[in-house]
Order: structure tokens, then sequence, then C-alpha cells
């Protein structure tokens, strides 16, 4: 469909996204990508692993889009945000760091999540007062960040027959 300006959206809606991955070669994953509220965006993306999992490194690994999609998500969000704002960005970076604890479970292993990080740097003539309210409008806009920044429930099913049961 057309794509909506934000001043088009109304108060209220939901964005919602799929992602439909099939696993191919050793350990490669193909995935179709779709937004599907407010609006239809499609994406064909891919990961893969390298030696570690057996994979061929045809495509990156899963925590690198990961990382990728927050530092990219709470950039837009600075740059969308600082129009509306009116605050002048002349240039962006960001580094992100993320840290994840790892430890061994018999034959498999566990993981949790131990540090995000943000730096950013952003090139602005605009007062120090007016970059911080920038960022932190930015942090409230991104979905990666606020998701990150909260418990939340994640249902697994497995596909038995003709259905799916809790998993």
């Amino acid at each position: 469909g057309m794509a909506l300006t934000p001043d088009q959206m109304p108060d209220r809606a939901e964005v919602v996204f799929t992602c439909n991955g099939k696993a191919v070669g050793k350990m490669r994953n193909e995935l179709d990508v779709a937004m599907v509220k407010p609006f239809e965006e499609r994406f064909a993306l891919a990961t893969d692993e390298g030696a570690f999992h057996g994979g061929d490194a045809s495509a990156p690994p899963p925590l690198a889009l990961f990382i990728a999609g927050l530092t990219g998500c709470v950039m837009t969000q600075i740059r969308a945000f600082a129009k509306r704002l009116k605050v002048t960005v002349t240039d962006l970076d960001v580094e992100c760091r993320v840290v994840w604890d790892w430890a061994k479970a018999g034959p498999v292993y566990e993981t949790g999540p131990k540090s995000f990080e943000i730096d950013i740097i952003l090139h602005s003539p605009d007062p120090i007062e007016a970059q911080q309210a920038l960022i932190e409008a930015a942090k409230k806009g991104c979905f990666l960040e606020q998701t990150l920044g909260q418990a939340n429930t994640i249902r697994h099913r497995l596909k038995v027959g003709d259905t799916f049961i809790d998993a």
C-alpha cells in the first residue's frame, strides 16, 4: 500500500512485523520479513554462522543483525525526531556494545544479557539541553530499545500434525 507520513498516522496504531524463516544449507536461514501494519513493506534477509556452529559464513549471524538493528533503530529515531524537535544534526555516529553471558550446560549452552551500551556522537550547534531532549525522545521512540528495557513474554509453539502446541 501507500506509505504513510507520520502526520497521517492516527493517535494510536499497531506496528506489526512478521518473519518467515527457512533453513537452507548447513546453518543458513533465508528470512522473508514483512511489515504488515500500519502499511506493507517486504525485505529478504539471511543469517548464517561461521565455523563455530558449522556454517559457511555466507550471511551475518543473528546477533550481528540484532546489534545492527538496535544501532540503526536509535540512529533513525535521532534523525527523524531532530527535524520535529528542530535540533540541527550536522553529523551522527553511534557506537553500540552488547555483552552477553555464556555458560556451558551439558552438551549445549545458556546465555543471558549482561549489558547494553549506546554511545552517541552527535554534532550539533544547538544547546546540550536540546541535544539531550532529542536523545531522550529517540530512546522512547526506538522500538528495539523499548523492547529490551522491559521483561517480555515470548510464546513458542511446536507444530504437531495440523496444530500447534506450546513448546
